[in-house]
Parts: structure tokens; C-alpha cells; sequence
């Protein structure tokens, strides 16, 4: 997902959450992964809305003025699909994929059947 430089700091911050996106297909998939800055947004949810569904207060939430400035940005394609996306901002190290942590390299205290002691 691709945000305008003027939300990255609300989406980094905590204070954007979701966003509308016009387009002919979904893009993203609940819980895939998207680079923004040094950390990533997780898609939360994906949802196919009605464009009347669109208020000024989501419009706020998404972090512009009103519908007509959502909608400026989120219509620029051929799409006709509305989307309402949900999403939280995870910053650079809140995710390390497995094998990749220091404390993997740590061996876990198991007894000679592979098991923990109790």
C-alpha cells in the first residue's frame, strides 16, 4: 500500500487507521505486510463498501477533511470497487520473522527427550 507523504506521520503515530481505496480489484489481503518508512502497515481487514457509505467521518478518520478530499485521492484509476481498509502501523523491529531474533540463537533448556523440565 502506498500512502501521500502528508498521512505517514498520522499512520505512524497511531492516529490513522484505515483508508479508502477505489480500485477494479483488492490490492492487499488481511494481514499482509506493507512497507511504509522504516516499518510496515498490517492490513487488519478489507472490506467492499458502498460508496455512500463514505462520511466526512471517515473521510477525518482516514485522515483528510472531508469526502470530496478522500475522494480526490482515492478515485485516480479506472476502479469502480470501493474498499475500506483497516490497518495498524508497526514500526521498524515490532516483527522479526522467525530464525531472525538474537535469542533464537539461544539453545531452549530441554531434558534427553526433547522435552522441557516441569
Amino acid at each position: 500500500m502506498v500512502f501521500t507523504k502528508r498521512l505517514r506521520e498520522g499512520i505512524r503515530r497511531g492516529l490513522i487507521k484505515c483508508s479508502i481505496r477505489v480500485w477494479q480489484r483488492p490490492h492487499v489481503k488481511a494481514g499482509g505486510r506493507y512497507p511504509l518508512d522504516d516499518g510496515h502497515v498490517v492490513v487488519d481487514s478489507i472490506d467492499e463498501i458502498d460508496a455512500d457509505a463514505i462520511t466526512d467521518r471517515l473521510a477525518r478518520e482516514s485522515g483528510f477533511a472531508d469526502v470530496p478530499d478522500l475522494m480526490a485521492m482515492a478515485k485516480h484509476g479506472p476502479g469502480e470497487h470501493v474498499y475500506l481498509i483497516r490497518f495498524h502501523y508497526l514500526p521498524a523491529g515490532g516483527w522479526e520473522p522467525p530464525g531472525t531474533r538474537a535469542d533464537d540463537d539461544v539453545p531452549s533448556r530441554t531434558n534427553s527427550r526433547g522435552r522441557r523440565p516441569t
